[in-house]
């Protein structure tokens, strides 16, 4: 089977494949907006989770042709092992909330999930993220009994595996004449190099109508190869296409400041996230799995219509609060500016405010002490001097890490557009404005 994408073109589709496809966590998934409230200043961002998870099945299936192209595994290891990075792919995303990251912060605690392959490893005491719900439907639902029925031999949790690489796995399953694979299949779905990435920068440009989050796939991939150390494989990269990274980590870096972190698509975002604060309504997502496969957008939706909140009233009569002011740039830049007692002087003036931050990393990849388990990516280069292959981590090889080693960030104060003019006259004071430390900075 073919399905079509405007992305990718025909996608081939494995026989196997179609139950999970057709089963109602993957089917639900057309109901979960990729890019939440962004159609609101993006209309034609209004594309799915679907569409992409079935994108990066597409992606990943080339790379890790490119990968494997030398003939370094058998048939019957590549067919495996393929086949568990596809359903990798397809299922990654498959625990998202509705607007997809947009209700996170309205998920339960990690422990109320009971995800028997957690046990032992993961704070039972923090929120639960799209993640560990992906690994619930994935390894404890009934998608489980259907994913086990699939590739014979690959379980659910191997799926898993490829999506956490801190799972913990008993057997055998990736390693191939004593070298374990798991690393470098897990850093095809999941890694700052991924088929994720690689998928929804393409498609959120191309649906957004901008070029911000354009690169050469096409190159990237068939440079991605493999690194074998202290008999682990992992992610490699030739030099040859260091530039094409470049161009992959820029594109990133201007998507969330143009697309991800646009002003309007967060003051949304803000808003639902008082009405979930704020509200009688107590609306939280669900723990039960299966009840969970039944919670999307419209199921939201039907929730914010149906209530006499004061924030689910401005969601869906359209009427955001507006930018007061923002500021952005290295977080540096930020250091004097107390936020606290601006929020605090507004709030003494009757005007309720919004306090949006974000900090805008182009890459987490040189803040591994963030993720300490995350396996390296590498670069390599045939040396004819040398007569050797020469191999490098990522981060040394290009200096774009160090160009952007300071982490960015925006800033932004929102108030309702009735009391926009009232906000700015308080601060048009220099005095008062020297005192909160907004001097030379960007207002509303």
């Amino acid at each position: 089977m073919e399905l079509r994408d405007p992305i990718h073109g025909a996608i081939e589709i494995q026989p196997y494949e179609i139950p999970i496809i057709d089963h109602p966590f993957v089917q639900r998934l057309r109901n979960i907006k990729q890019l939440g409230f962004s159609e609101l200043s993006f209309p034609g961002a209004s594309h799915n989770r679907y569409n992409h998870s079935i994108g990066a099945v597409a992606v990943a299936t080339k790379a890790f042709a490119s990968i494997f192209r030398r003939g370094i595994l058998s048939k019957a290891y590549y067919d495996r092992f393929l086949g568990a990075v596809r359903l990798a792919a397809l299922l990654h995303d498959v625990g998202h909330p509705p607007l997809s990251h947009a209700t996170e912060f309205a998920m339960p605690p990690l422990c109320d999930l009971a995800i028997p392959c957690y046990r032992g490893v993961r704070d039972a005491a923090r929120r639960a993220t799209h993640e560990d719900y992906t690994i619930k439907i994935i390894t404890d639902s009934s998608l489980s009994e259907t994913l086990a029925g699939t590739i014979p031999g690959i379980l659910p949790l191997h799926v898993a595996a490829l999506i956490d690489i801190d799972l913990p796995l008993e057997d055998d399953f990736f390693h191939f004449e004593g070298i374990d694979y798991r690393p470098l299949l897990s850093q095809i779905v999941s890694s700052e190099l991924d088929v994720d990435r690689m998928d929804y920068l393409i498609r959120d440009s191309y649906f957004a109508g901008v070029h911000y989050g354009k690169f050469d796939l096409p190159w990237l991939i068939s440079n991605l190869g493999c690194h074998v150390e202290s008999n682990r494989a992992y992610l490699a990269l030739h030099q040859r296409a260091i530039y094409a990274v470049d161009d992959f980590l820029i594109a990133r870096y201007h998507m969330f400041l143009m697309i991800y972190f646009h002003h309007r698509a967060v003051v949304y975002e803000e808003m639902l996230k008082r009405f979930f604060e704020e509200g009688g309504d107590a609306y939280r997502l669900p723990t039960d799995i299966e009840v969970y496969a039944r919670v999307d957008d419209y199921h939201l939706y039907h929730h914010l219509r149906s209530s006499e909140n004061p924030w689910a009233r401005r969601i869906i009569e359209r009427r955001p609060f507006k930018v007061f002011m923002e500021v952005h740039g290295k977080r540096s830049d930020a250091v004097g500016i107390d936020y606290d007692r601006i929020t605090s002087i507004l709030e003494e003036n009757g005007i309720v405010s919004i306090l949006a931050s974000s900090a805008g990393i182009l890459s987490k990849y040189y803040t591994r002490e963030d993720a300490p388990h995350a396996p390296p990516i590498y670069v390599f280069e045939e040396s004819p001097i040398l007569g050797k292959r020469v191999v490098q981590p990522l981060e040394e090889a290009t200096d774009l890490f160090k160009k952007y080693r300071e982490e960015r960030q925006i800033t932004r104060i929102y108030v309702d557009r009735d009391d926009l003019e009232k906000a700015l006259a308080l601060f048009r004071p220099s005095a008062v404005a020297h005192s909160v430390g907004l001097d030379g900075q960007q207002r509303g």
